[in-house]
């Protein structure tokens, strides 16, 4: 199953108003980021990553003709490069997040980025309101009282001298 980080920006209240800013990253091979690294980093905006790229593929494509490397093997450098970007894409993605002073709340396991998203988020806003102490929060769930409760005046029968209005006069009688 895929591991998701989940970032969130570090806002003054970064609570429920902030959650449609969360980041799900995947961890892993990213596909799409070795057959289209180019596309693939300007798409997701890591922009010092996609300079980098560019100047480590331009560096090394140009020394490598320079030392008299055939085009094969400047070919199979080049996808060296690309298959070490779809290795590390998430973690370009984590680094970028990061220095853009995001933090990481949650490391969530899931078949799935909406799987993901939904455990993290029951977690997450169950954390929330233990942490607001929220009445909704409370298991209201629980059984009624019974009768054996000592304290309680609700569970104590009402006295044979009082009326009672229903079938049966008197609590017990017969039928």
């Amino acid at each position: 199953m895929p591991v998701y980080t989940v970032h969130a920006p570090v806002t003054a209240n970064a609570g429920v108003a902030a959650t449609d800013r969360f980041v799900f990253v995947r961890d892993g091979f990213h596909f799409w980021a070795f057959v289209l690294g180019l596309v693939w980093l300007a798409w997701h905006r890591l922009w010092l990553a996609l300079i980098g790229w560019i100047v480590v593929i331009g560096a090394m494509d140009f020394g490598m003709t320079a030392a008299g490397a055939g085009r094969m093997t400047v070919f199979a450098a080049n996808v060296l490069i690309a298959l070490l970007l779809g290795f590390e894409a998430a973690s370009l993605q984590r680094w970028t997040l990061s220095r853009r002073n995001w933090r990481q709340l949650d490391i969530v396991v899931a078949d799935d980025e909406e799987s993901a998203e939904r455990r993290f988020f029951d977690r997450w806003t169950a954390s929330q309101r233990a942490l607001l102490n929220d009445q909704s929060a409370i298991d209201r769930g629980a059984p009624p009282p019974t009768r054996d409760i000592p304290g309680q005046p609700f569970s104590r029968p009402p006295s044979s001298q009082s009326e009672i209005i229903g079938l049966f006069p008197e609590p017990g009688a017969s039928r």
